[in-house]
């Protein structure tokens, strides 16, 4: 994600040299070229706040008026427009809080997906080795930087846990945090949310700098109550003779066997860190996204 790289960016962006139609020289965009740009982008967000149904009456959004909810198309201008991600992400919205600027530092965000796989059991929540888990998960990071690279980006590393996945058995939520690590930039922060609904799993992935994990901590309880599923989806509601059974569990949702389905960026990322990890881009790529932003206008 972008936005701790902007006034870096910036800086860079201005020593680059960008070539011209005709294959001459020019000036890469000025800051406040950027700032204008990142000012219309914000503009054309409108975040909804109150009751807000999801999915055809499926899940209930309840969000005070410090928060707001973007719907799909302007998750997407969230994501590429402003924080410069890959395009083609596919969602079901996002949460924001509305007293924070979205294009500053200080910015951070829920991204929403429901996967409808079915039932998720969650018998065996007591029993993941989480350690295990974690290595299998660092091996994951390296085979996708593989792609992450032929793909142009820069690499990014799963650091470890920033919390240890906690399932809380009364409200079905599962929830655990992963540090990331990209050269040359700060350490960031994916907080994962997982809501097991009767049919499916809404997939909650907070996104923010890792300075920002004690500010989701204070606020998970709080963000843990935006979301319900109504009556007749929720997760009591199962009925094993009627409803399907997901082909994964607990461990492998964390794994992230399940991520490729919700299906971001067409594909282009592994499931490990692809579902909810608007990635961060290096200073190097935060040059490109501007540069090659100016030279399309």
């Amino acid at each position: 994600m972008l936005k701790h790289f902007f006034a870096f960016a910036i800086g860079l962006s201005l020593l680059v040299p960008q070539p011209s139609v005709a294959g001459a020289q020019r000036p890469a965009p000025t800051k406040e070229q950027i700032q204008q740009y990142l000012k219309t982008q914000a503009d054309k967000l409108h975040p909804q706040h109150g009751k807000i149904t999801l999915k055809d009456g499926l899940i209930t959004l309840n969000l005070p008026e410090d928060f707001g909810y973007l719907t799909p198309d302007e998750t997407e201008i969230l994501l590429h427009n402003i924080w410069g991600n890959p395009s083609g992400s596919h969602t079901d919205g996002a949460i924001v809080p509305t007293k924070v600027s979205i294009t500053s530092r200080e910015s951070w965000g829920i991204i929403l997906n429901y996967m409808d796989d079915g039932y998720v059991k969650d018998d065996d929540a007591e029993k993941i080795d989480y350690n295990d888990l974690l290595s299998k998960m660092k091996e994951q990071s390296q085979k996708q930087n593989e792609k992450r690279h032929d793909a142009g980006y820069p690499p990014l590393n799963l650091v470890g846990w920033a919390e240890e996945p906690h399932y809380d058995k009364a409200s079905h939520k599962l929830y655990w945090a992963r540090e990331l690590e990209t050269p040359g930039a700060p350490h960031e922060l994916n907080y994962d949310i997982r809501a097991l609904g009767r049919n499916g799993v809404l997939v909650m992935s907070i996104v923010a700098g890792m300075d920002q994990l004690p500010m989701v901590q204070k606020n998970k309880d709080k963000i843990l109550s935006f979301v319900e599923f109504n009556p007749a989806h929720r997760y009591a509601d199962f009925d094993p003779s009627v409803d399907k059974v997901a082909a994964y569990g607990m461990a492998a949702m964390i794994l992230g066997f399940a991520a490729a389905k919700v299906g971001l960026f067409k594909g282009l990322f592994l499931a490990l860190l692809a579902f909810k990890k608007f990635v961060i881009l290096g200073a190097l790529a935060v040059v490109a996204f501007f540069k090659k932003l100016f030279a399309r206008k």
